[in-house]
């Protein structure tokens, strides 16, 4: 068990190196198992976007709309999506909800535009671009991905993705009235857009290092957490430490795992410590640098 002097030593640390190495570090929560939570701030606690982040919570929908027996995660992304299959390009039958999770479908369409603005239908245009690669042979890292789970999410359950999760995952962790941008038809976004706290972002953090488990309810799938940081598909992107699971990252470190986001959002779960760091940031350089200071300074007092 970490005594509370050294976690808070490590903290004080933690706070000169962002200071000294310009971080940008806006917010801090730690979780562990025996101690109190800690939360620490640089600026105003205001929600805040919090990018791929996002991703860890559309690939939570669709476990549990897995668990609910909405969908399969081998199924094809048409059978869900079946008005596009008139003009769908070659080989996108084959590609799957997993792959989609993964990043392995072969999609290569980049969602071009400020603001999301999008005219048209953005499925109908992800669908229909001619794949990079063969359905699970690459990883590529798209937003195009998530966004289609989102539109899985829709068209299975009838709701949004955001409202469909209100009272599955939201409500449970007590983050109330949570935004999440649409695209111009009105669908949440997936890869991007959730708007939260960064005490917020640490109750699915925690939720996920507890299998699934808030509260003494079973929230998220215990078996659908398992597969989420089980698979390790190996990463071509520039500047992220780890290998790539269900929408969320391997750590090369202390076999840890996360939710990431650009800027240095993170949620860091550690299930060999059975503790919890997540982190909300504006930093403009290699996020990595963040994720070295939590290691040198917070890592070691866990």
């Amino acid at each position: 068990m970490p005594r509370a002097s050294s976690i808070e030593a490590g903290v004080e640390r933690f706070r000169h190196a962002v200071t000294e190495r310009h971080l940008g570090v806006e917010g801090l929560h730690i979780h562990t198992r025996n101690g109190a939570p800690i939360a620490v701030r640089w600026v105003s606690d205001d929600r805040r976007e919090v990018y791929s982040v996002s991703k860890t919570f559309t690939s939570v929908a669709i476990g549990m709309a897995r668990a609910e027996g909405l969908l399969d995660l081998e199924a094809s992304v048409l059978t869900f999506l079946p008005e596009f299959a008139a003009i769908a390009a070659p080989g996108i039958d084959a590609v799957t909800i997993h792959q989609l999770l993964t990043m392995t479908s072969g999609i290569g369409y980049r969602w071009q535009g400020e603001d999301n603005d999008h005219p048209g239908d953005p499925a109908a245009d992800i669908l229909s671009t001619p794949l990079d690669a063969e359905p699970g042979e690459q990883f590529a890292y798209r937003g195009g991905n998530s966004y289609l789970l989102s539109r899985i999410i829709s068209a299975v359950s009838g709701q949004d993705m955001r409202d469909y999760l209100m009272p599955r995952l939201f409500v449970p962790l007590k983050i109330g009235n949570p935004q999440w941008l649409r695209c111009p038809l009105g669908f949440s976004m997936g890869a991007v857009g959730l708007q939260l706290r960064t005490e917020e972002v640490s109750r699915l953090g925690i939720t996920l290092l507890n299998r699934g488990q808030h509260g003494g309810r079973q929230v998220v799938p215990g078996d659908y957490v398992d597969l989420m940081h089980d698979e390790a598909i190996s990463s071509n992107l520039e500047g992220v430490q780890g290998a790539y699971g269900l929408h969320c990252w391997h750590c090369d470190r202390d076999d840890a795992w996360r939710m990431d986001g650009l800027y240095g959002q993170f949620s860091i779960i550690f299930p060999r410590q059975q503790a919890c760091i997540t982190l909300t940031s504006h930093y403009e350089q290699a996020t990595t640098d963040i994720l070295d200071a939590v290691w040198d300074e917070l890592v070691p007092t866990l």
